[in-house]
């Protein structure tokens, strides 16, 4: 199946593996592979440290290293949505050079990320690894250590929880669907991936669950707590009666 210039296989999903093509929304959203660099122009804005200004009012979080975290999670599973859901429905992936996605960082999925050109790509597990993980997070997660001083492990744990979850999602979408078929190839891509050296000591897998051996700091969000793959069992700091109670 080719992909089609809207992409529009994606559209039953919903919104978090919707992505968008054509021109941006905003004009002056930066390509993404300036935004990782942090070469911009003067119209261009810095879609980095707006993203996680925008974490932080919504948040209400004050610190940027939580915010950074939480904003480059978000970016890694949308990320992998589209191109994990590509590869499986289409046997393609769309070419996600940095050169051609723009970053709305005020917006929400769908709208927060621009495809500019729809260029296919074999839908084969390297290719995937080179379109996410090389192209996008390797840049990103270097930016927000050299800006915020985010540990790399920890990125990596929210890259690889962003898998985890696109994967899971996609899985329950294909057996409601009765698309034994996508399941299959969803796990087989997703099993690769994981095997990859940046993602295999992120976390230990059982079947479609996932324990990272690190933590995405939400649980210094005010009201925030653990997530249900975090290496912690209660927020550290608690004691097991205020964590129970």
């Amino acid at each position: 199946m080719e992909l089609d210039p809207g992409l529009t296989a994606l559209r039953p999903l919903g919104g978090f593996f919707v992505l968008r093509t054509g021109a941006p929304a905003d004009p002056g959203a930066p390509p993404l592979d300036r935004t990782y660099a942090g070469r911009l122009t003067d119209v261009q804005t810095d879609a980095l440290a707006d993203r996680i200004a925008v974490v932080a009012d919504r948040l209400r979080v004050r610190e940027p290293r939580v915010c950074a975290s939480l904003a480059q999670q978000g970016v890694a599973a949308r990320l992998w949505s589209a191109a994990l859901a590509c590869a499986v429905l289409y046997g393609r992936v769309p070419d996600l050079d940095p050169r051609l996605l723009r970053w709305d960082a005020a917006a929400t999925a769908p709208d927060d990320l621009w495809l500019t050109e729809v260029r296919p790509l074999p839908g084969d597990p390297g290719t995937l690894a080179d379109t996410v993980l090389h192209a996008h997070l390797e840049p990103l997660g270097e930016a927000l250590t050299r800006r915020y001083g985010v540990a790399p492990g920890l990125l990596w744990g929210n890259a690889a929880s962003a898998l985890a979850g696109a994967a899971r999602q996609l899985d329950q979408w294909a057996r409601l669907n009765s698309r034994t078929d996508v399941a299959e190839r969803a796990a087989g891509l997703t099993n690769y991936l994981f095997a990859h050296p940046l993602l295999r000591d992120a976390g230990v897998r059982s079947g479609a669950r996932f324990r990272r051996r690190s933590c995405c700091l939400y649980y210094r969000v005010p009201g925030g707590g653990v997530c249900g793959d975090c290496c912690f069992s209660r927020p550290p700091g608690s004691s097991p009666r205020a964590a129970s109670g």
